[in-house]
């Protein structure tokens, strides 16, 4: 009988992390907004759990970032917390959890398109041809909310949660090139925290401390809130972290499509949110192009190991049998 290892019980424990955790946060958000303004919500959560993960950074005694590293996590922790989640907060006031979940799954198109975009970079057709059957299913969502039995969604919703999904994607790319000396936690930590002052100074400019009452906070979005902070960025950034370390990051990244599954099913047991035919066609076609996204990146990175090998493994035999490459083209040792 095969023994059950503790890195294979973390393993299976993180993936729980990821796909149960950040899938239960919209859930959460439309708890905490029926008594938090938007903003304000992501501006503390993005505040309290940055500084959280930077104390942990700085109790193992590790630096926590330069001034350099400070403005590049300001400018991706914009994108990712004011851009996306920010946004996020806003239009869940007026659409179902799960609907947002879907349209955020989007988040794996939008980073093939920026790469794609990037000065000197080749476009993936492959990748573009997988996105289809995703595009068409947000074609689909978007004409159940402006069709004639629409369900009276404002169709503006539907495109600020896309250019959510676009700013979270633009931020990835960015984070992608940061090659300073701090740690990615102490980086995330960074993000969240500067991501969070910006949204603060929005939350004042836009007057929602003028009609707060901190005594009228429900004790359900205070729980909320208490949720999104320890298991939505604390606990599921670790486990997405560990997880990186571990795991191929094509099976990580299977949460972007497991996600939305647990936010329509949360949205449906806990808040009555039921979800339309062409909503969950349109989430099924989302979900299938996201699938074939990781697929696809899955068999490009297997023929590219096989094709390293096979160059590493030619040179070696012609040496072995006593036939010399010029020293330029052999593989250093």
């Amino acid at each position: 009988m095969t023994r059950i290892s503790r890195r294979h019980i973390g393993i299976f424990g993180a993936f729980a992390a990821i796909y149960l955790l950040w899938g239960t946060t919209y859930l959460a958000v439309a708890l905490a907004l029926r008594s938090i303004p938007p903003l304000m919500l992501m501006a503390t959560r993005s505040i309290a759990g940055g500084l959280i993960l930077l104390a942990c950074v700085k109790l193992a005694g590790r630096p926590t970032g330069s001034p350099r590293s400070w403005a590049f996590a300001a400018t991706c922790g914009v994108l990712f917390f004011v851009g996306c989640h920010g946004v996020l907060s806003y239009v869940q006031q007026h659409v179902p959890s799960g609907l947002a979940a879907v349209l955020l799954a989007t988040i794996p198109f939008w980073i093939v398109i920026a790469k794609t975009l990037l000065p000197g970079s080749k476009p993936a057709l492959k990748n573009l041809a997988v996105l289809t059957p995703g595009i068409a299913g947000i074609g689909l969502i978007a004409w159940q909310q402006i069709g004639p039995n629409s369900s009276g969604l404002d169709i503006a919703d539907i495109v600020l949660l896309l250019g959510a999904s676009a700013s979270w994607a633009i931020g990835t790319v960015l984070s992608e090139a940061y090659a300073g000396s701090s740690s990615r936690i102490a980086l995330s930590g960074m993000e969240l925290v500067t991501g969070g002052l910006v949204l603060v100074v929005l939350s004042i400019a836009f007057g929602e401390l003028r009609s707060f009452d901190l005594g009228g906070i429900s004790l359900a979005s205070c729980g909320a809130w208490l949720y999104l902070v320890i298991a939505g960025t604390v606990l599921g950034f670790a486990a997405y972290i560990w997880l990186l370390k571990h795991i191929s990051p094509t099976l990580v990244s299977t949460h972007t499509f497991v996600n939305p599954l647990v936010a329509v099913l949360l949205g449906w047991l806990v808040l009555g949110e039921y979800p339309t035919a062409e909503m969950l066609v349109g989430a099924a076609l989302v979900v299938a192009s996201v699938a074939g996204l990781l697929l696809v990146g899955a068999l490009s990175n297997k023929q590219q190991h096989r094709m390293n090998a096979s160059t590493c493994a030619v040179p070696e035999a012609r040496e072995s049998r006593g036939l010399k490459y010029p020293k330029s083209i052999l593989p250093s040792r």
